[in-house]
């Protein structure tokens, strides 16, 4: 009696502790038990449903149509693999990959990892704040200063949840992802979408011409955050506390399903984006490609309906995803450099640039654009040091990767590389031989 009343005053996240260590002990079973096990996939998958993902996947449908469905499947697809292997690494070893890569790496090439990885964060944070700002501005038609402080407020009042354990902030992100989805699940609705073409696409890859092929460039640089892989193994590195290499097993192939349910959702938002965009706007408005020019476009096409549903997702996704981006900022400090300052100065660092930005008179949406750019240039750093570190069985023990998985990563993190390579050459007008 005395044990059901404590197990009640607890709190959200002494309970789902609770509830993961009794199925871990055979003592709980149900569909309501695993459920304790979600929750770090869900955080890091909000990475995929980003404002600057609404920009590129904008551009892909307005101009190409569903052509590149399959790129945004495609890319789905290796984000699975790398989140999976974070999230690994993570309950494998205790320790997430910032911390793992001071213990292992030298100390230059650590400090060197940590300013790219902050500037990364930080650019990150910038654009999904930005995005934030934009639905709000024209949603309630208020100046995008405004939008920007109210953002900033909403993502502030969310990182106070973390004060009171993992499960809180867990469970609002959730909801804030699964509005995004059900906003576009409205929108199939209401979008004359031709399906026989969106499931031929799918699955059949196709580049039209070299627009196409940069944009596809665009979709799969853009597609894997770096504060993803990082925040994904600190969520997981002591969430569910483990006894022996047996649990630990368990924990692991709970979160690869975790991980596969999540990343597809937000894979799926992402082809949901795109078909909308490819029904609305291909037949005669291609050129479409900034979101508030999307959202204009939207209202005489459509309807207002849809193009308010539009801007709801756009400002879940911008504050969701702008208050992961602060989250992972903190990590990523914390890990490479042992030190953390408050969430309110971590907030500021992030929003001085915005301002600054938007005073100067830069396009909102160039910037979005622009911060894409710059997760791409650090992308490779956290790739190849997970590659680096799960392969190892003096730091990962039984769990190392398989020679198997190891190949296909390393292709992948390869492809993912040279893409980038492309699309920052195309931003800052190299020409790369053929």
């Amino acid at each position: 009696m005395e044990f059901e009343t404590a197990l009640k005053s607890a709190s959200l996240t002494e309970r789902n502790v609770f509830a993961a260590r009794q199925l871990l002990s055979g003592r709980g079973g149900g569909p309501s038990a695993y459920l304790a096990f979600a929750g770090p996939a869900l955080i890091a998958s909000i990475a995929y449903m980003d404002p600057g993902n609404f920009a590129t996947n904008i551009q892909a449908g307005a101009k190409y149509g569903y052509g590149l469905l399959w790129v945004v499947a495609l890319a789905n697809l290796i984000a699975m693999l790398f989140q999976a292997l974070s999230a690994k690494l993570g309950i494998a070893t205790g320790h997430n990959l910032a911390e793992l890569c001071r213990a292992h790496f030298p100390r230059p090439i650590v400090w060197i990892m940590w300013v790219v990885s902050e500037i990364a964060a930080m650019a990150t944070d910038l654009a999904e704040f930005l995005g934030g700002a934009i639905g709000l501005s024209l949603l309630f038609h208020m100046p995008l200063i405004a939008g920007m402080g109210v953002t900033a407020i909403i993502s502030y009042g969310i990182l106070m949840f973390e004060d009171r354990g993992f499960r809180p902030i867990e469970l609002i992100i959730g909801g804030l992802v699964a509005l995004i989805g059900l906003c576009y699940l409205a929108e199939m609705f209401i979008a004359p979408v031709d399906w026989a073409k969106a499931g031929f696409h799918t699955f059949v890859p196709q580049l039209a011409d070299d627009g196409a092929l940069f944009i596809a460039v665009g979709i799969v640089g853009a597609t894997i955050m770096p504060h993803a892989l990082y925040l994904h193994s600190g969520l997981t590195q002591g969430r569910t506390p483990v006894r022996n290499e047996s649990e630990r097993r368990q924990v692991i192939r709970f979160s690869n399903r975790e991980v596969i349910i999540a990343l597809s959702f937000a894979g799926l938002v992402n082809m949901a984006m795109v078909i909308m965009a490819a029904s609305a706007f291909h037949a005669g408005y291609s050129d479409v490609a900034e979101i508030e020019t999307a959202y204009h476009t939207l209202t005489p096409l459509l309807g207002a309906g849809a193009s308010g549903i539009f801007l709801i997702s756009l400002i879940a996704s911008g504050v969701s995803s702008s208050t992961v981006g602060t989250m992972a900022g903190q990590m990523i400090m914390q890990g490479f450099i042992g030190f953390r300052i408050p969430t309110w100065a971590r907030r500021l660092i992030t929003m001085l640039p915005a301002f600054a930005l938007v005073a100067w008179g830069v396009n909102a949406t160039q910037a979005l654009v622009m911060s894409q750019v710059v997760l791409s240039i650090a992308l490779p750093i956290p790739m190849f040091a997970l590659l680096l570190l799960t392969r190892r069985a003096d730091v990962m023990g039984a769990f190392a990767n398989r020679p198997m998985t190891q190949i296909v990563a390393a292709v992948c993190a390869g492809a993912v590389l040279l893409l980038n390579v492309v699309l920052i050459s195309q931003t800052f007008g190299i020409t790369i031989p053929r």
